[in-house]
């Protein structure tokens, strides 16, 4: 013989291995919402028959519609037994519109048939353009989504130009203006990027963007496009094959232009590094140019002391060529000589030409020759050149080099 909490317990087993979960289709009656959260309510099938169920409140906090008596609902759960009573009830983790899952099944057959195509492939993928001239919206003409989109996009950039197809974006023939619109901006072909999208609502409301249709034309458009149909959970096929998803059309505005004053500041940025970079090229020329300078002066007097080197070895050495000579017979002496001194003659009019030239030269580069010609040079008290008027304002002491010496001076006047 069994008890009675032996025989409810073998009951809940029974129907809970019976019964693990389970759709089901009623309509709601009864309807108690406790400040504990939970919902506890019937489901019936007119008058013959009916369910006790109960939705905790985690799972009550979820449901994305207002649930109220007498709407046709989908519920899913588990069958559970209440033993203090010995009733049974539905205790639900999932719960929908009635219908909602037609529409479900068709949308996850499409979606499995459009991505066997490829249609949703990361690779198909095309990157916006980053400074779009005009923009293209396809939304309807009424409502906050075209206003928030035209808003971002003035603020963004107050210049750009903004190309409105008007159409309807729910509703029967909303997927075959959605498509048509998106075609025509292809033809027209005048806007660099395409939004397409709405405001939120629930999976009905948002049916347009899930017909093939629109998907379609979506894939097939040469500019590119980003989704921007307003809602957070449930993602549209229109939003696997844009190019780039939004989750609201101001993002959607976000996505398509870049801020000008971001841009302008990027610039400014860049001119400034830029001139940076050039007064850092100027000043390494002029220093290669001192130091080109300084090198072609050190080189021309090497080689003035060498041709005077040479100058003075060949005398050096004549001395002791005419001892070493002198013991020949005066007739081979006479005819070497014949040939030495115009040959050393010769020589030293050669050496003393390049001497000469190089002396010319080194006069050339001296500091002193440029200030016979009437220059100055001004140093401040460290001795370094000044060159600009900005190195001498009001009041400066220098010291002014003229061709015959210093003169100390002092700047009276900018």
């Amino acid at each position: 013989m069994l008890s009675v909490g032996e025989l409810t317990r073998a009951i809940k087993e029974t129907l809970n291995d019976a019964f693990p979960g389970v759709w089901v289709k009623g309509e709601v009656s009864g309807l108690k919402r406790p400040d504990s959260g939970h919902l506890y309510f019937n489901l019936k099938e007119g008058t013959t028959a009916v369910i006790a169920c109960a939705m905790w409140r985690n799972a009550a906090m979820k449901l994305g519609f207002p649930l109220k008596d007498g709407g046709e609902v989908e519920a899913f759960g588990e069958i559970d037994v209440y033993a203090p009573r010995g009733s049974y009830q539905l205790i639900i983790k999932q719960l929908r519109p009635a219908g909602l899952g037609a529409l479900l099944l068709q949308l996850e057959e499409l979606k499995r048939r459009l991505a066997a195509e490829g249609l949703f492939a990361s690779e198909r993928k095309r990157p916006l353009p980053r400074y779009p001239r005009r923009i293209g919206v396809v939304t309807s003409p009424v409502g906050a989504a075209v206003r928030d989109i035209v808003k971002v996009l003035r603020g963004r950039w107050p210049g750009i130009e903004v190309v409105l197809a008007p159409v309807k974006v729910q509703g029967e023939g909303a997927a075959n203006e959605i498509a048509a619109a998106i075609e025509r901006f292809n033809r027209y072909g005048n806007v660099d990027v395409l939004i397409v999208g709405r405001g939120g609502g629930s999976l009905e409301d948002l049916w347009a963007f899930n017909e093939e249709a629109v998907v379609r034309a979506i894939a097939g458009s040469t500019i590119p496009v980003i989704s921007a149909v307003g809602h957070e959970v449930d993602v549209t096929l229109a939003d696997l094959v844009a190019d780039i998803r939004a989750a609201t059309p101001s993002q959607a505005a976000e996505f398509a232009l870049p801020d000008r004053r971001e841009v302008q500041a990027r610039l400014n940025g860049l001119g400034a590094a830029l001139a940076a970079q050039g007064m850092g090229h100027v000043t390494a020329a002029q220093q290669r140019l001192d130091r080109t300078r300084d090198r072609m002066g050190s080189a021309l007097l090497d080689q003035l002391r060498s041709a005077e080197r040479r100058l003075l070895q060949v005398q050096g050495r004549l001395p002791l060529a005419l001892e070493r000579h002198a013991r020949v017979p005066r007739e081979r002496l006479a005819a070497l000589q014949a040939r030495l001194t115009p040959a050393m003659e010769r020589r030293v009019a050669r050496d003393r030409a390049r001497v000469g030239r190089l002396a010319g030269q080194l006069d050339a580069l001296s500091p002193l020759a440029v200030l016979g010609r009437g220059y100055a040079m001004a140093r401040d008290a460290d001795g370094r050149v000044l060159r600009r008027q900005a190195d001498l304002p009001p009041g400066t002491r220098f010291t002014l080099t003229v061709a015959d010496g210093p003169v100390a001076a002092r700047v009276e006047d900018a």
